[in-house]
């Protein structure tokens, strides 16, 4: 029955962190949960009564966190994402998951969850996020972000297969026969560049600029 901003005043996170919840409305009585319901329905978060899990990723290793009782429900009734993604995933019989690393964090509660259904957690894979020149997560406000939107602004399909070899760290390529013999047989988790932020600035109208940076301390 909590708001955000309750939940939000009441956590000790910095400011743009994933905020675990702190048990601001779990212990309401009978007559304070009916006062809230009259007002807003409630989101359903799991009871997960302290728990701690360890998920195995292929670059960064044991990775361990605190279960929270987070959300599976939304006020509306559509389930959260963290509910929705383990069972997709556990229903198609997922394995393997590679995705950025802004959602490291976020699975060992996911693994302890797909547990708890009765689902083999998957082997995790979270490599470096594409950032704009601000240093933002990369957006479609950014601009060229899209094949459609590249292909628009004059960036040609040679020009796109470079930018994939940059960003992960290849020789420089000009087709897709020549990516694919440029991956054959290398070992992406020994790999530095792929866990690094890929900065992208769309705005030019050649070759998208590319860098490669290392993450900083809050990301």
């Amino acid at each position: 029955y909590c708001t955000r901003r309750e939940i939000a005043e009441a956590s000790q996170a910095p400011h743009g962190a994933y905020r675990p919840y702190p048990g601001t409305c779990a212990q309401l009585s009978e007559s304070q949960r009916a006062a809230r319901r009259a007002v807003r329905p409630a989101a359903v978060r799991v009871r997960a009564g302290g728990a701690t899990a360890t998920v195995h990723d292929l670059h960064a290793g044991e990775v361990s966190g605190e279960v929270d009782d987070f959300v599976l429900f939304r006020a509306d009734g559509t389930p959260a994402y963290n509910l929705a993604v383990v069972v997709d995933d556990g229903l198609q019989g997922v394995t393997e998951v590679c995705r950025g690393a802004d959602l490291l964090e976020s699975a060992p509660r996911q693994a302890w969850l797909a547990g708890k259904l009765g689902f083999e957690p998957p082997t995790y894979a979270h490599v470096g996020l594409a950032l704009n020149s601000s240093g933002a997560r990369l957006a479609k406000r950014d601009g060229a972000v899209t094949l459609s939107a590249l292909a628009a602004s004059g960036v040609n399909s040679q020009q796109v297969f470079r930018m994939i070899a940059t960003s992960a760290g290849l020789p420089e390529t000009s087709s897709a026969p020549e990516l694919l013999e440029a991956v054959r047989g290398r070992d992406w988790w020994t790999a530095a560049k792929i866990w690094q932020p890929w900065v992208v600035d769309p705005r030019d109208q050649k070759p998208p600029s590319i860098s490669q940076k290392a993450p900083s301390a809050s990301q």
